[in-house]
């Protein structure tokens, strides 16, 4: 049977409900469609739902059909819940797009089109209420053609008038009419999978017309998508069922899950305790859940929406983004630390909504959408927590980024601690978000040292230094830094990149940024004057007018700050005839800055919590130095020549690493320069190349001429032997690099596969592989510690050569014994094995002795 999961998804009040409840009756999952202001619909499952007639929350249905089953996924319609609706995209198959036919296509369609295109999904459109007076089919399809994609085709078409649209829709179907005359369902389901044909079907939902059309021409023109037999999963949102149990809900998307199972790469958050399959409140109970299973799970903490696991690649950052913060004002008796932690519950639900704790201010902020959300939330935490909760007059959030390319030092040495971090700061275009990389070359500063950076670089809200709200629209680049074999910690790293970045930002031609909308405004011809003047005096950008019969169309954008609440003087002014629609489009330069800065009087060298200033050791104490007195204290040199006084025009230049980069050839023809010149080299000459590996099959397939592999687990292995943990208390990277040499050594004398897994750090990427002579050394992905890497391998070595290898694995963690047994593998301990290290040691002292 076909299974697909199907988003529905409109402007507010087009009759989205209307149309999910149409689809569960015409299909007998229900016996009696519901009505949103009746307050019966089966899909508005929250009182506060059915008290305000609006969807607030995602929930599903399953339809099921003769030869389909389609699991129904109902997103919010109001702007104000964008984000949970955006969430749910990233796991659709395909979605119904409703269109009221007596508005048409109004801002916020024109938003849900950009983010349909955004995730690909293949998209069906339902003109509704075409019942009603002014709703003209042909205007519709006419307006839609226009405003979202030409391949919207009128589906309820005799078949040949079908064809001939749909073919000049898609290359495809095009060369396939011309040369056959006629178009397969099948040939019209892959163009609509291609999203070159939008199928259109008119109809009322809350009369039951064109409903059952409109799902045959849904079943015939699907097709039901290929998923890969390796495990994937993507978290789309979290909830609580009406016992306060944790819901983790995402979509299999490869593989299966099964009950009392943990997630690839997420085996700390927990094990599966049940899967659920929800239609409405209602649900069941499953105990394994195949590829492209959109069900709920419990058990599992720390889950976040848009998390993913095993294959699944990470979604890019959301579009939609809060535009307003609001202060959290608490009733008298209420600890305000006890309410923060419960009220990052719902951000747990919403990440969006983003509960912060001001240290500064001593209070708790939230940042929103809009209006009806922050009403909506009122009425959440009352019946959440019991909590009688206001809120202060709405803000909107700025945001912050640079205009020019600045290099940030920050420099952490109190006694016995040290890091010094190098960061190139420069923009990027808008909406980009923040990027962090590194070029900074391996020999200058470890690889681990790197990650552990740009693990810092990521897990703080950096905030700018005009009004402290947050930065965007950047890159920052680590280009170099310093440790001491001694004395450097993880922390170290931390201060040292917070200062840089900050230190970064003093330099920088800041620029404030504020959220805009763009809008769409009709009002009647006598009215446009007095509409473009005051588009004008809120700073905002006009297309030209447009004349629709008896009203005119404007177009453009603004910021937030002053189109927010004009609705309402559109209303006045027309006396009721005008209309305003408004949609998030970006953030773009902040009309007034130099108020928004005087208001927000921010210091940015008094932030303690965030300074720019560094700290130095002098005379065996520490010393604090000011930010821009830093560069002359600094150890490293600086990758960007000094800036330019006002008025100079010395351009600044990235300085480039110094490393030798010679190919293999003229490493061997500096030997026999050497040679020649001084004698026979003793010992090695030749560097040692190290080479990287782009997967682990591909590592696989480099070593099919030994005869035994070695897995090793790094870290069990350092601290289970005496001297390299001694090593690791006083530097962790140096007991490391001494385990790799030891390790190399081994490999080259004995002629096996040696693979040394070490942990890594919390930086999202795929774990990476290097090859040092003979010897592989793989730093795990996200997440994914080295007992789990170990196994997976050795379970793929003991599948795939059946025995053609020996698998040896060095652990003395004895709960990993069973399970690579039960793969083919033998388990010996550190200890056996530091033993069998030093037997081959010493055999190649004894070769080289009498090789002298």
């Amino acid at each position: 049977m076909k299974r697909l999961t199907v988003g529905i998804l409109a402007h507010v009040d087009a009759g989205k409900t209307t149309l999910s409840e149409g689809l569960l009756y015409v299909s007998g999952a229900i016996r009696k469609p519901g009505r949103v202001d009746h307050g019966d619909a089966f899909l508005d499952t929250y009182a506060l739902e059915r008290e305000r007639g609006i969807t607030i929350f995602s929930k599903q249905a399953v339809i099921p059909l003769d030869d389909m089953e389609i699991l129904l996924l109902d997103t919010p319609g109001h702007v104000d819940f964008s984000a949970e609706m955006e969430r749910t995209l990233q796991v659709l198959d395909y979605a119904i797009l409703v269109i009221s036919g007596t508005d048409g296509v109004q801002a916020h369609t024109r938003t849900l089109w950009q983010l349909l295109g955004r995730y690909n999904v293949p998209t069906f459109l339902f003109v509704n209420k075409m019942d009603l007076v002014g709703a003209d089919r042909e205007s519709v399809l006419s307006q839609l053609r226009e405003t979202l994609s030409d391949g919207c085709v009128d589906f309820s078409l005799d078949r040949l008038e079908l064809w001939e649209q749909a073919a000049v829709c898609d290359e495809a179907l095009f060369a396939r009419y011309t040369e056959t005359g006629a178009l397969s369902d099948e040939d019209l389901a892959e163009a609509v999978s291609r999203r070159s044909v939008f199928p259109c079907c008119f109809g009322s939902a809350l009369k039951l017309e064109g409903v059952e059309a409109f799902l045959a021409c849904f079943s015939t023109y699907t097709r039901p998508p290929v998923y890969p037999a390796s495990f994937g999963a993507r978290v789309y949102k979290i909830s609580r069922d009406d016992k306060g149990a944790r819901l983790t809900h995402l979509k299999v998307t490869g593989g299966s899950l099964e009950v009392k199972s943990t997630l690839p790469g997420g085996e700390s958050l927990g094990k599966i305790e049940q899967i659920r399959i929800y239609s409405g409140t209602k649900y069941t109970q499953v105990q394994t859940a195949p590829a492209g299973t959109v069900c709920a799970v419990t058990g599992l903490t720390g889950t976040m929406p848009g998390d993913v696991f095993g294959i699944e690649e990470p979604a890019p950052a959301p579009l939609l983004e809060p535009v307003l913060t609001y202060r959290i004002l608490l009733p008298g008796v209420q600890n305000v630390h006890d309410a923060f932690l419960r009220l990052k519950e719902l951000e747990e639900e919403d990440p969006q909504l983003h509960i912060l704790w001001q240290e500064r201010l001593r209070e708790i902020h939230v940042q929103l959408m809009g209006r009806v959300q922050l009403d909506i939330l009122k009425d959440l935490i009352r019946q959440r927590f019991a909590m009688e909760v206001e809120f202060s007059r709405g803000n909107i959030l700025y945001k912050e980024t640079i205009a020019d390319t600045v290099e940030g030092v920050g420099h952490f040495e109190p006694l016995r601690h040290y890091a010094e971090v190098h960061l190139i700061l420069s923009p990027l275009d808008r909406g980009s978000g923040l990027v962090f990389d590194s070029r900074c070359p391996e020999d200058e500063l470890d690889r681990n040292w790197q990650r552990l950076i740009l693990t810092h670089l990521y897990e703080k809200t950096h905030i700018g230094v005009l009004t402290g709200m947050p930065i965007t629209d950047m890159r920052i680049t680590l280009v170099s830094g310093k440790a001491h074999v001694k004395h450097t910690e993880g922390g170290d790293f931390r201060q040292a990149t917070y200062r840089a970045v900050r230190n970064g930002l003093m330099q920088a031609r800041c620029v404030l940024l504020e959220p805009w909308y763009s809008f769409t405004l009709e009002v009647p011809a006598e009215n446009v004057g007095r509409a473009m003047s005051d588009l004008q005096q809120m700073s905002g950008v006009l297309e030209p007018p447009a004349a629709q019969g008896e009203v005119t169309l404007l177009t453009g954008s603004a910021p937030v700050a002053c189109i927010a609440d004009y609705a309402a003087t559109v209303s006045a002014y027309t006396k009721g005839r005008g209309r305003l629609s408004l949609a998030f489009q970006g953030y773009d330069v902040c009309h007034d800055p130099e108020r928004v800065i005087g208001e927000a009087a921010y210091d940015p060298a008094g932030d303690v919590e965030n300074t720019p200033d560094s700290v130095f050791c002098y005379h065996g104490g520490a010393e604090i130095v000011p930010w821009d007195k830093v560069r002359e204290h600094m150890h490293l040199p600086a990758a960007l020549e000094r800036r330019p006084e006002p008025g100079e025009q010395t351009p600044r230049v990235i300085r480039k690493a110094v490393t030798y980069s010679g190919t293999y050839e003229e490493d061997k023809e500096l030997q026999r320069i050497f040679e020649r010149t001084y004698g026979p080299a003793k010992g090695t000459f030749l560097p040692r190349r190290e080479e990287r590996i782009d997967s682990t099959e591909q590592m696989l397939a480099k070593t099919e001429w030994l005869d035994e592999y070695l897995l090793v687990d790094g870290y069990n292995v350092i601290f289970a032997w005496p001297e390299l943990s001694a090593m690791a208390k006083e530097s962790l990277d140096l007991a490391r690099q001494s385990l790799i040499r030891l390790l190399t050594n081994y490999q080259g004398f004995t002629g096996k596969n040696v693979i040394l897994v070490f942990d890594a750090y919390n930086v999202p990427g795929s774990e990476s592989i290097e090859k040092h002579g003979g010897l592989y050394v793989v730093y795990t992905r996200q997440s994914e510690i080295a007992d789990v890497y170990i196994e997976k391998i050795t379970k793929l070595l003991g599948k795939e050569l059946r025995g053609q290898y020996r698998i040896r694995v060095v652990t003395s963690d004895g709960l990993e014994q069973c399970i690579i047994l039960a793969h083919g593998g033998l388990r010996i301990s550190a200890r056996i094995f530091a033993q069998e290290v030093e037997q081959v040691t010493g055999q190649i002292r004894d070769v080289l002795q009498k090789l002298q």
